[in-house]
């Protein structure tokens, strides 16, 4: 299947819940799509499209960039490390909060999860503010990382995340679809 086709069926596939998880929040749910055999692999092969190569670890962020970063991962042929919320990892660990369209989130990862200078490709399912994403590279930059790409399935493009993360030097950035 092609790009185009990919991303026809991703879009087909993605459901408007409006007012979730508060009101006047439309949250575009990815259940329908990671249900479809055809468009989680759509998913996956539009996210391994957009990696660069030479990519050691995939990141993906607490729950649904978990679905999709360890897939990818396994396509790369890298190694895929969680970012969670607080009081899910042992051990000892970084933190870092940011602000979420609709409230605020603490995110986490092991100290050692990622190992000085590797080469890092952030993934998750949704760029909204930004929040989460940035929160994500400042963990990979504490960890001694290189941030070398961030692809998410979906761009929200009228909460500006795209400018947060251009504020935050990320510049290395695509989306599989723009809504």
């Amino acid at each position: 299947m092609g790009s185009d086709d990919n991303r026809h069926l991703i879009l087909d596939l993605i459901e408007d819940i409006p007012d979730f998880p508060k009101p006047g929040v439309v949250f575009k749910d990815i259940t329908p799509l990671l249900a479809s055999p055809q468009g989680l692999r759509a998913v996956v092969e539009e996210l391994v499209a957009l990696a660069p190569e030479g990519i050691d670890v995939v990141v993906g962020m607490e729950a649904r960039g978990f679905i999709l970063a360890a897939p990818v991962a396994l396509e790369l042929g890298a190694g895929f490390v969680p970012v969670r919320k607080p009081g899910k990892l042992p051990g000892e660990l970084y933190s870092e909060q940011f602000s979420l369209e609709y409230g605020h989130e603490t995110l986490t990862v092991k100290t050692d999860a990622i190992l000085p200078g590797a080469r890092v490709l952030v993934v998750d399912d949704v760029l909204a503010t930004g929040g989460t994403v940035g929160a994500t590279a400042a963990l990979v930059n504490r960890l001694g990382a290189d941030l070398v790409h961030v692809a998410v399935l979906m761009e929200l493009s009228f909460l500006n995340g795209r400018e947060k993360l251009a504020e935050l030097g990320i510049d290395n950035y695509s989306a599989v679809v723009t809504v």
